[in-house]
C-alpha cells in the first residue's frame, strides 16, 4: 500500500497548479501550518467534499494494563478526530455520492 507524503502533495501542486517546486512546497507548508494552528486553538477545520478535523476533550478515566490487569489512571487529554464527508466516503467505496452534495459532515 502506498502512502501520500508531503513531497507527493507538493509535487502534485507543482504539476497541476503550475507554481515552482519551492512555491508549491511553501504553499503546502502554509496550509498545513494554518490547519495545525487552528486545531491547536480548538477550532475545527472543514474541507468541503473531504471532511472535518476537530479536537475533542477526553476526561480522566481508569484503564487496565492488558498484561497484568493492574488498573492505571489515564489522564484527561485532547484528541484529534476526523469525520469524512459523504462525498469522500462514496469515493472510497467507488459509489455515487448521495443526492444534495452530501457535504453535511
Amino acid at each position: 500500500m502506498n502512502t501520500v507524503t508531503r513531497a507527493h502533495l507538493a509535487e502534485s501542486i507543482y504539476t497541476q497548479v503550475g507554481l515552482s517546486r519551492n512555491e508549491s512546497a511553501d504553499l503546502l507548508e502554509t496550509v498545513l501550518e494554518r490547519m495545525s494552528s487552528a486545531l491547536a486553538g480548538g477550532e475545527s477545520v472543514k474541507i468541503s467534499g473531504f471532511g472535518t478535523f476537530s479536537v475533542r476533550q477526553k476526561g480522566r478515566r481508569v484503564g487496565r494494563n492488558p498484561k497484568t490487569g493492574v488498573e492505571v489512571p489515564i489522564l484527561p487529554r485532547r484528541v484529534l478526530v476526523f469525520r469524512p464527508s459523504q462525498v469522500l466516503k462514496a469515493h472510497v467505496n467507488h459509489s455515487a455520492p448521495p443526492e444534495g452534495g452530501g457535504d453535511d459532515e
